[in-house]
């Protein structure tokens, strides 16, 4: 494949005063341009890289009003893709992301691996060790969310913000739908299955230090939860009735029907026994049984057709 030499690194900046110069100064020579993007920050963060940063790369997008992270990265991603950038990395500036790490996200998209790819901070054992534990577990119970709703089984770590994209599948994505706060990097996954994009993980540490995150991870799963709900069931519509039809699209429509049965029935039954003190037949229990053991079967069924379905063949090239 033709070596890419055009690296854009986007930015969001808001309350990161502190850290955002160093982490440009981080930035090595593989990347041509850097787009710092002030998301109507209460510090000035834009105006501090404006009046001190010396580096002919950077320029600096400002926001009128708070868009959040989402929100300040797709202003990015435009900005980036309309001046012909070939991969965009999305950096966060306060420090906890490693700018040295930026050629291990951009090497599997410019050799032709994948679409998109992002960092996963649970791949080393003696990483976790500096993670805080309600961190560790807050984000156990997203990753596990997250890859029912985008489809990407083979993913952990969806909040991980540190990520790459082909500039021709950025080009793509429905700007417009994509949520523009904390969900934002989950949501990102969600239209890039619909686009049948091909993401890869890449190994990382993350920095702990001084820095403070705006993102409370236990308070938002329920938030999270509601929202890859609704994105679980857009997904399935899409991909197993809209696009096409298969035996899978059969399971799932059956599958929970026929276990929901199975246990309100047997629960009715249960209840009327215990009552009338008199034991149900056997053909009351298999009656209950049945529609259960089927449903959970079915269920089974079809995601070990949708975890073989996940995207692995990346698009950018026919793009």
């Amino acid at each position: 494949m033709q070596e890419v030499t055009r690296v854009a690194v986007v930015i969001p900046a808001y309350k990161v005063k502190r850290h955002v110069l160093q982490v440009i100064a981080g930035i090595g020579p593989e990347v041509r341009s850097i787009y710092v993007v002030d998301d109507c920050c209460p510090e000035g963060s834009g105006e501090v890289v404006q009046s001190q940063c010396r580096d002919p790369r950077v320029r600096v997008l400002f926001h009128g009003e708070n868009r959040g992270v989402g929100g300040a990265t797709l202003t990015g991603y435009r900005q980036a893709v309309s001046d012909g950038a070939e991969i965009i990395v999305k950096l966060d500036g306060d420090g906890q992301m490693d700018p040295a790490l930026i050629p291990l996200f951009v090497r599997p998209i410019a050799q032709g691996e994948a679409d998109y790819t992002k960092g996963n901070r649970f791949y080393s054992i003696e990483d976790l060790q500096q993670m805080p534990l309600p961190r560790i577990f807050g984000n156990s119970m997203l990753s596990f969310m997250a890859k029912f709703s985008t489809g990407y089984w083979n993913l952990f770590d969806p909040t991980n913000g540190y990520t790459a994209i082909h500039g021709a599948v950025a080009a793509k994505l429905p700007f417009a739908k994509i949520e523009n706060r904390y969900f934002f990097e989950s949501d990102l996954l969600f239209r890039l299955n619909t686009l049948r994009a091909a993401v890869l993980d890449i190994p990382m540490s993350a920095r702990y230090a001084d820095e403070t995150s705006n993102l409370r991870i236990l308070a938002v799963i329920p938030e999270f939860f509601k929202k890859h709900l609704v994105n679980s069931c857009k997904r399935i519509f899409y991909n197993y009735y809209l696009r096409d039809f298969s035996v899978a699209s059969i399971e799932i429509a059956l599958g929970p029907c026929s276990l929901l049965f199975g246990v309100v029935f047997g629960a009715s039954m249960w209840r009327q026994s215990v009552a009338s003190g008199v034991t149900a037949s056997s053909g009351t229990v298999m009656l209950a049984a049945l529609p259960t053991l089927i449903g959970i079967q079915l269920i089974l069924a079809f995601l070990s057709y949708d975890i073989g379905n996940t995207p692995r063949h990346p698009i950018s090239r026919r793009l």
